[in-house]
């Protein structure tokens, strides 16, 4: 029988750090959308360690989709619903109430309209005090990029000029326009960041006094 699971290496290397950044943040039974989960291995990994109430992986390519069904058969756990076909840069994403957005490891790999994209959709959809989470390599103001990064960046513009590591400052400022500030930026293992923005009031919000 054909296993239509994919392995990607870098999930055994990064999901404890990254699941101990995310328990000071997703609280039980939370609603978690994971945006471009590819393999699947991180939402089975994280969802019963977290607790989270449902985690609802995505991938607009069928072959990550059907790679997550069967981490989803194989592990068993009803907290990981099927996976969806969720393109960032839809109009309308087809998620329900969430409290949690997670993306790992994506917007270095596509266009920046994507993670505009991203952000607009999750500062949309996110109600206030929801996170979204971000995880993967940046470039920072002041900060010395380390020589694996700067050579992944190459690589990454060598496979498309529109990919490569973005600034953390304009990633952050275009949060900003879509509701969502910086919480916290967390160093993680092999010179990768986590980066945790909340979102804040609505517009025209009101609040007992």
């Amino acid at each position: 029988m054909h296993d239509a699971r994919r392995f990607a290496p870098a999930t055994a290397r990064n999901r404890e750090p990254i699941l101990e950044v995310l328990r000071r943040f997703v609280k039980p039974c939370a609603h978690v959308l994971e945006i471009a989960s590819g393999s699947g291995e991180h939402a089975v990994f994280l969802a019963p360690r977290l607790e989270a109430g449902t985690w609802q992986p995505t991938d607009p390519d069928p072959e990550s989709r059907a790679s997550i069904d069967a981490w989803r058969s194989h592990e068993g756990d009803p907290r990981v619903l099927p996976a969806i076909d969720l393109d960032v840069t839809a109009p309308k994403w087809p998620a329900g109430a969430i409290d949690v957005v997670v993306c790992i490891n994506m917007i270095h790999i596509s266009p920046w309209a994507a993670a505009e994209a991203l952000l607009a959709g999750a500062g949309a959809l996110l109600p206030e005090g929801g996170i979204l989470y971000l995880y993967g390599p940046y470039r920072q103001a002041g900060v010395a990029t380390a020589a694996s990064n700067e050579a992944f960046d190459a690589s990454l513009r060598t496979r498309n000029p529109a990919w490569g590591l973005r600034d953390l400052e304009t990633v952050v400022a275009a949060a900003a326009r879509h509701g969502l500030a910086l919480s916290e930026v967390v160093a993680m293992p092999a010179n990768n960041l986590s980066v945790v923005l909340r979102r804040g009031p609505r517009a025209g919000a009101t609040f007992p006094t």
